[in-house]
């Protein structure tokens, strides 16, 4: 984890509300396990929209951030029509995002899955991937980069 991170967590943060619908659970009844990236995927959007750096975003200011690594680790089932709060927070962002999330269940605050995303930042104009995060992620998050 970054230095100085846990005092701004919340700002690198975002919760969704989702309810699992038909088409998002197996026969019995338990989201399907590949449906949890959606999930993962919607909260990530909603903390990059908090941050004004949305996907258009990026790509204007030059820089795309694709998944290089993605892990999920199932911990209890989450069934059809059970409310559940998905979380995404920054936890590294010096030179490369990665992004933990929770899914929680409403009722009873219990963890059902927990995951983490990490992203290369990749110059659009270049079609390079590089080595350090841009100067503009820094600004968006309001932090100053540590020049160790």
């Amino acid at each position: 984890m970054q230095e100085g991170l846990n005092e701004s967590v919340s700002k690198f943060s975002a919760s969704i509300e989702c309810l699992p619908s038909f088409h998002d659970v197996d026969a019995m009844g338990v989201v399907w396990h590949g449906n949890y990236l959606r999930y993962f995927e919607k909260a990530r959007e909603e903390l990059f929209r908090r941050l004004d750096y949305d996907y258009r975003e990026m790509k204007l200011t030059g820089y795309i951030w694709p998944v290089v690594d993605i892990r999920v680790k199932y911990r209890n089932p989450w069934m059809l029509e059970e409310p559940a709060k998905v979380t995404a927070t920054i936890i590294e962002y010096e030179n490369r995002l990665k992004i933990e999330y929770t899914v929680v269940r409403k009722k009873d605050g219990v963890l059902l899955t927990k995951g983490f995303s990490i992203h290369m930042p990749l110059d659009v104009e270049k079609n390079v991937a590089i080595l350090e995060s841009p100067d503009i992620l820094f600004s968006k998050l309001q932090v100053r980069r540590d020049t160790k």
